[in-house]
């Protein structure tokens, strides 16, 4: 009896070769190696090329071939030097994955696999068994030939079969044991391919992106010819109606068949940025200007190996999680942009709420984006709910939101008890900075006032306008803090923001200010320089970090407030309403909780 055959090295497909004066450059799919040293190299690889059986007229995909350099003496394969040379160069090809195994004495895998694959010999096994089925309400139209005829081009035969259920623009392919399946959509703009997953779950996650997109694709007619799903490609001309078609066919079969193969998903979750790991990407095309990528689509299923989503760490991970959140074609929030605002003397950032326009002011453009971003949440998912809502990119954030505005829902807006004077604050660098910019740059008639609330190293400033021009009952800002500084700072802070929102921003805005609550995520994993006193924002935002745990435990005293998380699925809070949870903040509640952010619940008020 006779064991099996080993397996045969070879080339990758698509590798190519480019001759350096003294080594080679080597690039394959997803790598890339420089061997320098020798000027036998060239001749070397052409021995090698030999022996591993590689023909570029038959493998069409390797583009390999180096001549060697003139009066270089052929190499000798029995020479033990050349042996020793030949096996150095085959484990460089093996640790930069420029060479893989195909199965001895069967069929070679396609050039595709054989480029991709980890190993293309059980791959192309998977895929052998695999046998797709197209569905679509009009097998012969457009997309669904496109996709077919992709499928077809990779190796794998699918079976086209007529489902009058589905949408007449949108086709579903099913491939392998277990069924895999994808969804593929055209749209007016161009159309997206859902992330692979169970047959009935594909289907569903289309209806819920078109939704998304704001497409109505159910009301195409049961059974509907293909000229009817052309009537969502008005806004595109042949050609380009003609390039997304081929485009999203061919992201469908290759999404299609690497989950049936096992192989990674070409959205390359680890590599974009703006992916969130454990949660659906979905490939958005659209027509004018040509445009294909990956989109986030965090409402979309949790992957089953990431069920929890991993803490917010720091400021630069909470605004690509709300990049997510904000995403234009899948998020459920506008995104925050500091658009035309202007950014000095203090950052501005604007998006829509369901109260309207909303811009949130900050020292820094980021936090800007980060402030609007929890307080549109907040206003969404306050609908319908008796008590305030706290949205934090982590509980700690959360927390200080909630608590905070917990002590100005209880607090008379002119402040409480005897005022502390000027000099516990008005030397501090920050507190003077924002002050003088307020009253001097801005030429506001504004006062301050700073009170110490009850016992506790918490203390309350207020802005007020004389004239009673802004806010409430004349207070133009208001800030809670650790210090009197810190608070007096902020609050000035917050009457510019308020200002510059009101002269620059859109009409009917609803102004949001920045507080000590988001520090600690502005200063993650950042060490401010020693030579930096608080008049550098970066040490003033560690100094608010470092004080607020001790703020937050003084703040629960005063208020007795314990904030709950509010969850998907949980219960519900106390007065939700026909527009809580179960209406479109649902999908907001599940957005945030995706994405990492906290959402807390409890008696307060709103800033």
């Amino acid at each position: 009896m006779t064991g099996a055959e080993p397996p045969r090295p070879r080339l990758r497909p698509g590798l190519a070769v480019t001759p350096l004066r003294h080594g080679l450059h080597l690039r394959g799919r997803d790598a890339s190696v420089t061997l320098e040293g020798s000027r036998a190299l060239p001749a070397l690889w052409e021995l090698l090329r030999e022996r591993l059986g590689e023909e570029d007229e038959h493998r069409p995909g390797v583009r390999g071939y180096v001549e060697a350099e003139p009066g270089m003496p052929r190499l000798d394969p029995a020479d033990p030097r050349v042996e020793s040379a030949l096996d150095a160069l085959t484990a460089q090809l093996r640790a930069h994955d420029l060479l893989t195994e195909y199965p001895a004495g069967g069929p070679e895998p396609a050039a595709w696999l054989g480029a991709c694959a980890p190993r293309p010999g059980p791959a192309a096994a998977a895929l052998a068994a695999a046998r797709p089925v197209v569905a679509a309400a009009d097998p012969e139209g457009p997309l669904a030939t496109a996709l077919i005829s992709a499928l077809d081009r990779a190796g794998t035969l699918p079976r086209p079969y007529r489902d009058t259920g589905l949408a007449a623009d949108r086709v579903v392919a099913v491939a392998g044991t277990p069924p895999v399946a994808v969804a593929v959509a055209r749209t007016a703009e161009g159309g997206f391919v859902t992330a692979p997953a169970e047959p009935e779950r594909a289907r569903t996650d289309a209806e819920s992106i078109a939704v998304r997109m704001d497409l109505d694709t159910s009301s195409a007619p049961a059974g509907g010819s293909a000229e009817g799903a052309e009537g969502t490609t008005d806004r595109m001309t042949g050609a380009s109606a003609a390039a997304v078609t081929a485009l999203l066919a061919g992201a469908a079969a290759q999404r299609l068949l690497c989950a049936a193969a096992g192989l990674p998903d070409p959205a390359g979750q680890e590599e974009d940025p703006r992916l969130l790991p454990g949660r659906p990407a979905v490939l958005v095309a659209v027509a004018r200007p040509p445009h294909a990528s990956y989109r986030p689509w965090v409402t979309g299923p949790a992957g089953p190996a990431s069920p929890s989503p991993a803490p917010v760490g720091d400021l630069s991970e909470s605004l690509r999680r709300i990049g997510a959140l904000t995403d234009p074609y899948l998020g459920v929030l506008d995104a925050p942009r500091p658009d035309e605002l202007p950014q000095l003397p203090a950052a501005l950032a604007t998006c829509a709420s369901v109260a309207g326009p909303l811009v949130a002011g900050a020292p820094r453009t980021d936090l800007a984006r980060l402030t609007a971003a929890c307080r549109a949440a907040e206003l969404h998912l306050g609908e319908g709910v008796q008590g305030p809502v706290s949205v934090g990119a982590d509980s700690e954030h959360a927390l200080g939101r909630a608590l905070r505005r917990a002590v100005l829902a209880t607090t008379r807006p002119s402040g409480t008890g005897h005022a502390l004077g000027e000099e516990e604050w008005r030397e501090h660098p920050q507190a003077r900075h924002w002050w003088t910019v307020l009253t001097r740059h801005l030429e506001l008639p504004m006062r301050m006032t700073v009170h110490r609330l009850a016992s506790e190293q918490a203390y309350l400033a207020v802005v007020r306008d004389p004239a009673g021009r802004t806010g409430t009952a004349g207070a133009a800002a208001r800030a809670v803090e650790a210090t009197p500084a810190d608070a007096a700072a902020l609050a000035a802070l917050g009457a510019v923001t308020r200002a510059m929102a009101a002269d620059h921003g859109p009409a009917g805005a609803v102004h949001t200010a920045f507080s000590g609550a988001e520090a600690p995520l502005a200063v993650a994993g950042a060490e401010p320089a020693a030579w930096t006193d608080e008049g550098w924002t970066d040490r003033w935002l560690t100094g608010i970090a470092r004080r607020e745990p001790e703020l937050c435990t003084a703040l629960a005293r005063l208020t007795g407030v314990r904030p709950a998380p509010w969850r998907p699925g949980g219960a519900e809070p106390a007065g939700t309403g026909a527009a809580g949870s179960a209406g479109s903040a649902g999908a907001v509640l599940a957005a945030l909780y995706a994405c990492g952010f906290t959402v807390l619940t409890g008696q307060g008020g709103a800033r």
